[in-house]
């Protein structure tokens, strides 16, 4: 063979960055500040309208712990993100302007309207004051209350965190089945079974959707691009763990709450699994975002495909 003739083998190129340093910054959110407002975020949101619906149907015991839960997990949730900022006045200064194209705008506002409701709620409710205001409170929570439990998955999907932003169909889902749950959860667990069947139907109602939406998310049902490798984050390292963690006990907490009606043991056992499912799902997503910041991988080789796409 001539030696013009001769192929030069080339080896194929790693998808690396530069000196293989991420391409992205790593999410400055950490663990356990901002998984737990997560959590707390879409317990208050859920607890809320399980509360006014609750309140409509008859059911004041429940009303009752809805109005307290909402209220004592808004404000612990708005206490852990004004922890996670740095200083107070940053989440003020989210309330100078409101940008309805900005998830984070849109929020903070949500989230500050949905804290009041819930405190007046809350309040009245404790004291007897003001009745008629402490309800109509509770009917405003109810109507913040969804979009506080679901406004953050649509705000991590507005990142260019690519296991979030691919994520953008599953996300939103994913912690609406999971704020229902955990609504659902402190219900049976704080009230008799005999008023506590609203609170077992959203329990499984959003068990049901967060195994459905975690389960999706895993194998990257939805996702454009590369979706084996975009979702792989979810199965792999510390966010895989909690992932599988937390599907499980969802689905303990899920068989327990169909036995809740007839025991308040089954209740309560069923309503903690929920919450450390909640808990968990939590964690991995945080986890998850951390992993595919940090590997370029994620980054790149999505990126080379579509330019050697015709």
């Amino acid at each position: 063979m001539s030696r013009g003739r001769e192929e030069r083998m080339v080896p194929r190129a790693e998808f690396r960055s530069y000196y293989g340093r991420p391409v992205l910054k790593k999410p400055r959110w950490k663990a356990p500040h901002m998984p737990a407002y997560l959590y707390l975020g879409g317990l208050s949101g859920a607890s809320s309208t399980m509360a006014a619906l609750a309140d409509a149907t008859g059911r004041p015991r429940l009303a009752l712990t809805g109005r307290l839960t909402a209220a004592a997990a808004g404000t612990a949730g708005a206490g852990l993100l004004i922890a996670e900022l740095g200083r107070p006045e940053r989440f003020l200064n989210m309330l100078r302007v409101f940008k309805p194209t900005s998830p984070m705008s849109v929020g903070s506002w949500v989230l500050a309207g949905q804290g009041g409701f819930t405190m007046a709620a809350a309040a009245s409710a404790v004291t007897g004051i003001a009745p008629s205001l402490g309800r109509a409170a509770g009917m405003a929570s109810a109507v913040t209350g969804p979009i506080v439990a679901t406004y953050t998955g649509v705000l991590l999907a507005d990142t260019a965190v690519p296991a979030w932003h691919e994520a953008y169909r599953h996300l939103p889902l994913l912690f609406t089945g999971s704020s229902l749950a955990s609504g659902g959860a402190i219900g049976m667990i704080a009230t008799p079974r005999g008023e506590a069947g609203p609170a077992r139907r959203m329990a499984l109602l959003g068990a049901g959707l967060e195994l459905a939406a975690a389960g999706a998310l895993e194998r990257g049902v939805g996702m454009r691009e590369r979706p084996e490798l975009i979702s792989e984050p979810y199965r792999i390292g510390r966010a895989g763990v909690l992932m599988r963690c937390g599907r499980a006990l969802t689905a303990a907490g899920a068989a327990g709450t169909l036995a809740a009606g007839r025991s308040r043991l089954a209740g309560v056992l069923a309503g903690l699994s929920l919450t450390g499912g909640a808990l968990c799902t939590r964690f991995a997503v945080l986890y998850a975002g951390h992993t595919s910041a940090e590997d370029p991988k994620y980054t790149v080789v999505p990126q080379r495909e579509r330019r050697t796409v015709p």
